[in-house]
Parts: structure tokens; sequence; C-alpha cells
């Protein structure tokens, strides 16, 4: 007896189901048949499409970074401040359409010595960015929006640091008056770091 053709289905709303379920539950506490519920096709259909369960947890990431991260249009603010403030600010926003938190941090934060492939995948995309972050500030030094004292690193690291711990208490619930004042305080911190330009490393050398 000849097997069955794969259900067809929408590609991209299969894909949202599945972004919607690594956000929230990360990769490792989503299962195939979360998965395959969710996106409302069988299983032949999404190895027949994505290859396996870490094919489709990758699409689901490029569909993230390219559609609900940001990351490009806060790059693009015009001063390092703005940068600082889109990314804070943008942090403590909670869409209600999506789940709170950053999907990079939530998908890593329970990935077992199984699942190092993805895991590494994730540090790799959110090396990314914090190096795409640094260099920003990097060209703000040199067009003198920052002075030429600022540790363009450190003030990535720094925000970089701050907005993971921020997605984390969104996933956990916290609102977003509180994520609010944690922006507004990071950014007065943020103003001391830029003046002072020196990082734990060069206060220990003094």
């Amino acid at each position: 007896m000849a097997k069955g053709r794969p259900r067809a289905f929408d590609m991209d709303e299969a894909l949202d189901q599945a972004l919607k379920l690594f956000w929230t539950k990360g990769y490792e506490g989503t299962s195939l048949s979360d998965l395959t519920q969710a996106m409302g096709i069988s299983p032949p259909s999404l190895y027949a499409a994505f290859g396996n369960k870490e094919g489709l947890f990758r699409r689901a990431l490029d569909r993230y970074m390219n559609e609900m991260s940001g990351v490009c249009g806060v790059l693009n603010a015009p001063t390092a401040r703005g940068v600082a403030e889109a990314m804070l600010y943008g942090a403590a926003d909670i869409d209600p359409e999506n789940p709170p938190g950053c999907m990079l941090v939530q998908a890593a934060l329970s990935c077992s010595d199984a699942s190092e492939a993805v895991r590494q995948e994730l540090i790799g995309r959110r090396k990314a960015g914090e190096d795409a972050l640094t260099e920003r500030f990097a060209r703000a030094v040199r067009e003198g929006d920052l002075p030429p004292t600022a540790n363009p690193a450190t003030l990535s690291r720094f925000l970089t640091a701050v907005v993971q711990g921020m997605a984390v208490h969104a996933a956990s619930g916290v609102g977003r008056e509180v994520l609010v004042d944690i922006a507004g305080a990071t950014l007065q911190a943020w103003s001391a770091l830029v003046d002072t330009g020196m990082s734990a490393q060069d206060r220990a050398a003094e």
C-alpha cells in the first residue's frame, strides 16, 4: 500500500506557532508532539519540511531575528544613548501578541549536553548581536558622539547583560512598570560609565 503524501500546510503560520512554542518553553521544553499539535501538522510533514526538530528551531530562530528582535532598528538610532534607550525601553515593552522576554534567552535556559549544537547556535547569535553593538559604539566614538575614553566593548556587554536580565524578569511575570524602572536606573549608570570610560579591569589595574 502506497504511503500518503505529507499534509499540505501554511508554512508561515506553522513557523509562527513553532516560534511561539520555542519562545515560551525553550528548545528542550518543547516536544515534537507539542509542535505538531500547535502547527496542525503530522510528524511526517514536519520532517519533510524542516528535517527534524533542530532544523525547525533554526528556521523559527531566523524568523525571530528577522522580524521580531528589532536589533537592526535599535542600531540605527542616531546616537549611542538613543541606542541604549531603544534597547532598554524596548525590553520593557511587553507585546501581548507574543510571549514575554527574549527567545534567544528563553530557548537557552535549559539546554543540556544533548542540545549542545543548539546552545552553541544561540551563543553565537547573541555574540554576533553584542559584536554589532560594540561596533556601533565604536563608530559613536569615532564620530564624537561618545568621548574618546568610552569603552565600546564594556558598554555593549553592560547593556546586553541588563537587557537579558530584563528578558528573564519579563518571562517570569514582572510587569512593565518594574521593567521601566530598571531601564531608567540603567541609563543613569550608563551615563556614569560613559563618563569614566573604564572597565572593571581598568579600575583593577589602577
